[in-house]
């Protein structure tokens, strides 16, 4: 099975493939349902082609699946030339207005039916291949048996399927509750992820009801008959905390309930119950996600298909699939692929994860940049000690003593250390120096790193830093070997087990 991986930005996507993906899919501005993803743009299209190249045989799809205006079709009939620079292999739609367009200017080109179109018949499977499509992102409301019963149908379509991340509770992601509450639509990319908001529940109007009367009686408790009712009397509002004195109807029909929010999707332990299905392709949901979270679920699954396919132990894998729970989520569910009982599970809160991405470990320092950083350093040591020299002994010494008292007005520079070298380091969060790193690779689980294994050091002066932050150069100087692609991870000292943090929204 293919290992398909979500991929935000450029960035991203050189993860998903180092982490094992086989194919990543992207957005481009305006025509992806992820809007606030970063999406692809201007003259991107040259680094993923490099990508490409770093990578032979990766795959890369292209996610135009918003449902298009008039005005989308001229904008995408516009910016053609722009997207025949991409290097891509197949496009994700749900409107088949766009088809013929995309057949004719992309005749290599293959097309993916997006799950927004909720495809969930062999009959409609059928359509869609006379139509020239290659495969079918199956809505998500389909089971395993559901699926095996398409393939068998239509055994030359391609099937793919979300085997991991967040859900929507809404008919394959079909939400209006955004646009509704915000004004902020979904089908345009603009989710406000309104049902991971925190609401009260209450009533609007008089108790016209005998069985709400006897609800307030008996301080809630009531029987399931009653509590139907309820819920499917029009009576029921919900008011969204920040949001006082906004009251928006809750209604509850015989398969479905308005507002509420659903687990995480995990099969990562079923996989071989999707193959046995007929799946062709596994996706992983979250182009908006960290590179970490992109990391690290690629990497867990492509372990565990890895072990599916005899290539290494399940033992071997069963660690990476482990550290899923290193990664921000919330409570997970097969959704509905053994059961609708099982989807309509919910659960509350946002993503949570005991660890924060601290950085991104880039190349080695060539010998002669390395040179350069350790002779700037040096440099920085002699204009100090001739500074010192040239000052009143009376001034040079009040001038030691307040380095004494805040010594990161007088920073050490580094020197040279046998078998030590440098690694352009970019931080992605503030770390203090002498914090506990923790480097992640494609294919090792987690090296630790003691702070006597390492110093941060400023490449433009050489002196060693106190701590790193965003937006300032640094490189890291060790005796370890980095391999290409490691992340650093740190603990997350505000994480407690069990507690699930309100991040924001």
């Amino acid at each position: 099975m293919e290992l398909l991986s979500p991929a935000g930005n450029v960035e991203k996507l050189g993860y998903a493939y180092a982490y094992g993906a086989d194919a990543a899919y992207i957005g481009l501005k305006r025509f992806s349902l992820r809007i606030k993803a970063d999406n692809f743009y201007e003259d991107e299209y040259k680094r993923v082609i490099a990508l490409k190249e770093k990578y032979p045989g990766k795959k890369l799809h292209c996610a135009l699946n918003i449902a298009f205006h008039n005005r989308d079709v001229d904008a995408l009939i516009a910016n053609l030339d722009y997207f025949k620079q991409y290097p891509i292999d197949a496009f994700i739609v749900q409107d088949i207005g766009i088809v013929p367009i995309l057949q004719k200017h992309f005749p290599n080109a293959h097309l993916h039916v997006s799950t927004q179109a909720s495809c969930m018949n062999r009959e409609t499977v059928k359509m869609y291949k006379t139509l020239g499509f290659d495969r079918v992102v199956l809505g998500r409301e389909v089971g395993l048996t559901e699926i095996r019963e398409i393939k068998d149908a239509v055994p030359d379509m391609e099937i793919e399927v979300f085997a991991h991340g967040a859900m929507c509770i809404a008919y394959s992601g079909r939400c209006l509750m955004s646009a509704y509450l915000t004004g902020r639509s979904a089908q345009s990319g603009f989710c406000s992820h309104t049902c991971r908001w925190e609401y009260d529940l209450g009533v609007e109007g008089p108790a016209k009801s005998e069985t709400l009367r006897q609800l307030q009686e008996n301080g809630g408790v009531i029987s399931p008959e009653a509590a139907k009712e309820i819920a499917q009397s029009g009576i029921l509002r919900l008011q969204e905390r920040q949001r006082p004195g906004e009251l928006f109807p809750v209604f509850e029909g015989d398969d479905f309930t308005a507002i509420l929010s659903s687990k995480d999707l995990c099969m990562i332990n079923h996989l071989d119950d999707l193959k046995a299905a007929g799946v062709d392709s596994l996706k992983i949901e979250g182009r908006m996600k960290s590179i970490y979270y992109v990391a690290m679920v690629t990497r867990a699954y492509r372990k565990a298909l890895d072990a599916l396919d005899g290539k290494i132990s399940a033992k071997e894998a069963e660690p990476f699939i482990a550290s899923l729970e290193d990664v921000a989520h919330r409570e997970s569910t097969t959704g509905f692929y053994y059961s609708r009982t099982e989807a309509d599970k919910t659960t509350v809160g946002a993503s949570d994860s005991p660890y924060m991405l601290g950085a991104q470990v880039l190349d080695r320092l060539s010998d002669a940049d390395e040179q350069a950083v350790l002779d700037r350093a040096r440099t920085m040591l002699t204009e100090r000690s001739a500074k010192l020299k040239a000052m009143h002994p009376q001034a040079r010494a009040a001038l030691e003593r307040d380095w004494a008292q805040h010594p990161e007005k007088c920073p050490a520079a580094a020197e040279p250390r046998e078998g030590w070298h440098f690694y352009r380091y970019n931080p992605l969060n503030k770390t203090d120096a002498g914090t506990a790193l923790e480097f992640i690779t494609p294919d090792v689980l987690t090296q630790t790193v003691a702070a006597s294994e390492y110093q941060f050091v400023n490449p433009d002066t050489g002196e060693i830093l106190p701590w790193v932050n965003p937006d300032h150069p640094a490189v890291i100087y060790t005796p370890l070997t980095i391999a290409d692609g490691t992340l650093v991870r740190v603990k997350d000292e505000g994480y407690k087990p069990g507690t699930i943090r309100t991040t924001g929204r």
